[in-house]
């Protein structure tokens, strides 16, 4: 299994959800509202005034888990959509060494 983690833009939440909802390989997943800190570019679109003055960007992390040989299919359908999120975000993928319900 792997966890596939993106950190998005707050405002693509509703239609990354409603993306995900339609993929098979994804039977569930996880939104974590974050703050993204760091050096602020002016020439970056994705910041709004509100983001210039507080010194953060909303966005949301969200953690799938998937099985190893899914990632490269969700990945690919995640940068050809045109829901808005394509160029918005990041990602990185961790091996799960255990799972299971508590």
């Amino acid at each position: 299994m792997k966890n596939l983690t993106l950190i998005v833009h707050a405002d693509t939440e509703q239609p990354l959800a409603d993306m995900l909802r339609g993929l098979k390989q994804v039977s569930g997943f996880t939104f974590t509202h974050v703050e993204g800190h760091g050096a602020q570019d002016d020439r970056d679109p994705q910041l709004s005034a509100r983001d210039r003055v507080v010194g953060y960007t909303p966005h949301v992390r969200v953690d799938i888990l998937l099985k190893g040989e899914d990632v490269d299919e969700v990945l690919r359908t995640l940068r050809a959509a045109g829901g808005g999120f394509a160029g918005r975000g990041v990602y990185w993928v961790a091996e799960v060494v255990q799972q299971g319900r508590l």
